[in-house]
C-alpha cells in the first residue's frame, strides 16, 4: 500500500471517528434531554447533520481517490510491460487489490512472453529445416538433371545409355527414400501420427525390424542373432516400434564391415524392457554420442556412405513418444550398442 493511501485511510478514519464521538454525544442528548438544554440540543442536532455530510463527502473522494489511484497504478504496469521493464510500483508481497492485479498481468505477459519465444523457436527452426531439406534434394536432382541431359544431346552405346539409365534408377531410389524421410520426420515433428499403444509380443516387432535389413546383412555377409524370449509383452505401438528398430538396424548393417556380426538382446526390467542392439561395426566417439540423434547429422568418416542422417533422429523421437529413451555406448574400431527402453 502507498503512503499516499495509507494517509488518506488514516484521515478517513480520524474523520469516522469524531462523527462518532459526535453521534454518541447526539444520542446521549436524545436518551437524556434533561442533559442539554433544547438550544443546545437544536445545535448538536444541526452539527451532527452537517457532519454527516462532510463524512459521507470525504468517503465519496476517498473513493475515488482510491479507484483513480488503483487505475494509475494498472496504467504504469501496462505501460512499463509494454516496454518491456518491470512497473516501479510493483510490491510483489503486499496483500492489496493493485499487488494482486499486477501480479495476474505480470503472469499473462510471462506467458506471453514464452510463447512468443517459443514462436521464435519454432520458426528458426522451420528455417533451418527448410534450407536441410533444399540441401538434401539439390544434389539427386541436379545429378538427374545432369543425365537426362546427357541422354537427350548425346547419342549413346546402348552399354552406355543402360549405365547412365542406371545411375538416374539410384539418384530416383535416394530421392524417393530422402523425400519418405522428411515426410516421416514431418509427421513425428508436428505430432501428426497417432501412437497406438497396446500390450503384444516384443519378438514379432523385432522380426518386423529384422526383416526389414536381411537383404542388406546377407549382401555383406553380416550374422544377425536375436535373443529374445516369445512370451515378453511390451506395451507398444508395433509398426511405429519397428520403424525405430529398424532405423538401429539398418545403422549397424550400414556401418559394420562384411563378415561382422548384429546382435539383439532384450531383457525385462521392473518398470522397463530393455533392448540391446550391439554391432562390431565401426564405433561413435564419446564426444558425439548426443551427435548421432540430430537431424541431418552425418559424421565425417561415413560421409561418402548412402544415408541422410535422419534414422537415428527419427528412432529417438519415435521411442521418446512412447514415453521410452535410447542410449548409446561405443568404442571407436569395435562396436557400438543402442539400447532401446520400453515401459513394460
Amino acid at each position: 500500500m502507498s503512503r499516499k493511501t495509507t494517509a488518506r485511510i488514516l484521515k478517513f478514519l480520524s474523520l469516522s471517528a469524531a462523527t462518532a464521538v459526535l453521534l454518541l454525544g447526539l444520542l446521549s442528548g436524545i436518551l437524556s434531554p434533561s442533559v442539554f438544554p433544547p438550544f443546545v440540543f437544536r445545535i448538536l442536532l444541526i452539527a451532527a447533520g452537517c457532519l454527516l455530510l462532510v463524512l459521507v463527502f470525504c468517503a465519496d473522494r476517498f473513493y475515488r481517490s482510491l479507484v483513480s489511484d488503483f487505475s494509475n497504478d494498472i496504467c504504469e504496469t501496462v505501460d512499463a510491460l509494454m516496454e518491456d521493464r518491470e512497473p516501479d510500483s510493483f510490491q510483489p508481497y503486499e496483500d492489496s487489490a493493485v499487488s494482486k492485479a499486477q501480479g495476474k498481468l505480470l503472469q499473462y505477459y510471462d506467458k506471453m512472453r514464452d510463447e512468443h519465444r517459443q514462436s521464435d523457436q519454432e520458426r528458426q527452426t522451420l528455417q533451418e529445416l527448410v534450407s536441410d531439406i533444399s540441401h538434401q534434394v539439390k544434389t539427386p536432382v541436379a545429378n538427374i538433371q545432369m543425365f537426362t541431359g546427357i541422354l537427350r544431346e548425346h547419342e549413346l552405346a546402348p552399354e552406355k545409355r543402360n549405365e547412365f539409365l542406371d545411375l538416374m534408377s539410384a539418384q530416383i531410389s535416394k530421392l524417393d527414400f530422402l523425400m519418405q524421410s522428411l515426410i516421416k520426420m514431418s509427421r513425428l515433428e508436428t505430432g501428426t501420427f497417432t501412437i497406438h499403444m497396446e500390450e503384444s509380443r516384443l519378438s514379432d516387432t523385432i522380426a518386423r525390424a529384422v526383416s526389414a535389413v536381411w537383404a542388406k546383412a546377407e549382401q555383406k555377409e553380416l550374422q544377425i542373432d536375436v535373443d529374445c524370449e516369445s512370451d515378453v509383452l511390451v506395451r507398444h505401438d508395433a509398426k511405429w516400434t519397428a520403424e525405430a528398430l529398424g532405423n538401429i538396424l539398418d545403422n549397424a548393417v550400414k556401418y559394420t564391415p562384411a563378415g561382422g556380426s548384429i546382435r539383439i538382446r532384450v531383457r525385462p526390467w521392473q518398470f522397463y524392457t530393455r533392448i540391446d542392439i550391439a554391432d562390431t561395426g565401426i564405433g561413435i566417439a564419446e564426444e558425439h554420442y548426443n551427435d548421432v540423434f540430430r537431424r541431418f547429422y552425418r559424421a565425417e568418416e561415413v560421409a561418402s556412405e548412402e544415408g541422410v542422417g535422419l534414422g537415428l533422429y527419427l528412432a529417438r523421437g519415435i521411442i521418446t513418444r512412447q514415453h521410452g529413451y535410447i542410449s548409446v555406448k561405443s568404442k571407436q574400431g569395435e562396436g557400438s550398442t543402442f539400447s532401446v527402453y520400453l515401459l513394460t
